[in-house]
């Protein structure tokens, strides 16, 4: 286990969870669910199994100031600065290498700080068996257990049971598929051989580097020069330069869906990706009549809300199944099941140079 390392993704922006989160304080750094903000709660699921030593994270060079303050225990050379946004591919690749340096046996988990567990026990257990399965040289990927159609992840195909470990099934996967439509989705979840794709996946650092080479040769090559320079004083400079050739990629498009040897361990922990308003909503338990209330509220036949607010009062009468947000300069009110929109929201304050409310 001395070798055993996880790497939390920390660097995007969180626009659908606007007017909250913005550029100055994205989604990771915010108290979403309980006291406790959503970095906080990423590393916190892990330091019972790994020391504080073996946690990395990967995020924007202008958000490190922020996120290590919240987590001071992690060293500061163990926060990785992306340069610019390159996809998840590129981040992974880079946290590669920088594992690399510090340990050529390294197994390493790829983890995210938007992700909300209820289960978390069972999450570090299941993630000591991935550890000890990519110890074996398998690509393992955590598959999560469909509690609904949904067509905002992607899927795995699971073929054979290779393997029982600790209590919990591994299977062969038989592919990644991309986000459905409803009436795939469906079919999916019928099937019962699907997982929502929950982009956790553990392996050798060694196993994915040659992966790296084998199916984005291109980007590999970059990474070997940005290796090369760490540990020099070139190495900030090499980045900088190499760094905006990168070309932007999923892993899941530019690796997994390539790889062979891959594995999944379907698991049920109580897993929600907090990407909008809708998902945060579905993560806390509701009050009388299907509301959320975190702040000040009166309502009088107001179902089905989320009412995000602070001390001044928010009042709803004959409110349905809406979205409210109040911050100091913004008033967020949407349908809920207009929740993913509140991403056009931004991109038209963006072309209308009102940048001051990003």
């Amino acid at each position: 286990m001395q070798n055993y390392y996880a790497v939390i993704m920390a660097g995007g922006s969180g626009t659908r969870l606007w007017p909250l989160s913005r550029h100055h304080l994205p989604k990771q750094a915010l108290q979403l669910i309980g006291e406790r903000t959503m970095l906080q709660h990423a590393v916190d699921r892990l330091l019972p199994i790994l020391p504080v030593e073996r946690v990395f994270i990967v995020t924007a060079a202008e958000y490190v100031p922020l996120l290590s303050a919240q987590v001071p225990d992690i060293p500061p050379e163990n926060f990785i600065m992306e340069p610019a946004a390159r996809g998840t591919a590129g981040a992974i690749g880079l946290a590669a290498v920088y594992l690399q340096q510090r340990d050529p046996e390294a197994v390493m988990a790829v983890l995210t700080a938007d992700h909300f567990i209820r289960s978390v026990e069972v999450f570090r257990q299941v993630l000591q068996v991935a550890y000890h399965l990519a110890t074996q040289g398998h690509i393992v990927t955590l598959g999560i257990c469909p509690s609904y159609p949904a067509t905002g992840f992607g899927y795995i195909r699971r073929g054979d049971r290779i393997a029982q470990v600790d209590g919990f099934d591994v299977y062969a996967v038989e592919a990644f598929v991309e986000k459905p439509d409803a009436r795939r989705a469906a079919e999916f979840v019928a099937s019962g051989l699907y997982s929502w794709n929950s982009g956790m996946f553990v392996w050798q650092v060694p196993r994915i580097l040659r992966e790296f080479a084998q199916h984005m040769p291109d980007v590999h090559a970059l990474l070997q020069r940005i290796a090369a320079a760490l540990g020099t004083p070139d190495a900030v400079q090499v980045l900088q330069t190499v760094w905006p050739q990168v070309r932007k990629e999923t892993i899941d498009y530019g690796i997994m869906e390539k790889a062979r040897g891959v594995v999944v361990i379907p698991v049920d922990i109580g897993w929600s990706d907090i990407g909008d308003w809708e998902a945060l909503y579905g993560v806390h338990m509701t009050c009388m009549d299907g509301n959320v209330i975190l702040g000040n509220h009166l309502g009088i036949a107001t179902k089905g809300c989320l009412i995000r607010g602070g001390d001044k009062l928010i009042v709803t009468v004959g409110l349905e199944n809406t979205i409210v947000v109040d911050t100091e300069d913004v008033l967020l009110i949407c349908a809920r099941d207009r929740a993913q929109d509140v991403k056009a929201v931004v991109e038209q304050l963006q072309a209308n140079g009102m940048t001051n409310l990003l």
